[in-house]
């Protein structure tokens, strides 16, 4: 894993999901591949194998930079800005 500039400015603890699904997903009737949690404001979205990219959306609209995985037993953490695992 990779550190990079934005992990040093993520809130501790990290933020509790907001939802128990991507919300968005659930607004137009999709199915979410797997869950990220946004560690800056505790957004889930669903992941780049979803039909939407609700996570890399939510970074696009927000310009925060780093999600984790939500699925159980996975703890990896993705900077979109450094394009990157950290």
């Amino acid at each position: 894993m990779n550190e990079c500039s934005h992990v040093p400015l993520l809130p501790h603890p990290e933020p509790p999901p907001l939802t128990a699904t991507c919300p968005e997903c659930e607004a137009v009737g999709s199915h979410p591949v797997q869950l990220r949690l946004c560690l800056t404001c505790g957004h889930v979205g669903c992941c780049d194998s979803s039909p939407f990219r609700h996570a890399t959306a939510h970074f696009k609209d927000t310009g925060h930079p780093v999600m984790r995985s939500l699925e159980p037993g996975q703890s990896w953490r993705w900077c979109f800005a450094d394009g990157a695992i950290v």
